[in-house]
């Protein structure tokens, strides 16, 4: 069983930056891949970003692609969302999952049905 915590959210002005981090305990030798995902107020649950372990292949959404970076620390067992020239539309609660080696069907890293684990979300909110 896979737990999932984010941390690193906050209130930050356009064009700044903030780096988030997800760190994963408990079956961390499981893990096959981690994504991040946010839900802004009234819209669905959207991605941002995916790391897939065996190959370290990173995956993003058009809308982050040259802002975001994911990356990950296998030491420390976390995950890190670097988020660099913030806009307003990028305000919302992020969310970290996880897709472990035994799931069923294939993985699409942009689809949150692919991760059967995710944390409790961190709220990151960018004032114009």
């Amino acid at each position: 069983q896979v737990q999932l915590v984010e941390s690193g959210g906050g209130l930050v002005q356009a064009g700044g930056s903030l780096r988030l981090s997800c760190a994963a305990s408990g079956g961390t030798y499981s893990i096959y891949a981690m994504g991040w995902f946010r839900q802004a107020p009234g819209k669905e649950r959207e991605f941002v970003a995916a790391i897939r372990f065996s190959s370290s292949n990173t995956y993003y959404a058009d809308s982050v692609k040259g802002r975001f970076t994911t990356s990950r620390d296998n030491a420390k067992n976390t995950v890190y969302l670097q988020m660099n020239i913030l806009n307003p539309e990028d305000t919302a609660v992020y969310y970290c999952a996880a897709r472990d080696l035994g799931s069923s069907g294939g993985y699409n890293a942009r689809s949150s049905a692919s991760y059967g684990y995710w944390g409790q979300g961190t709220q990151v909110t960018v004032s114009s």
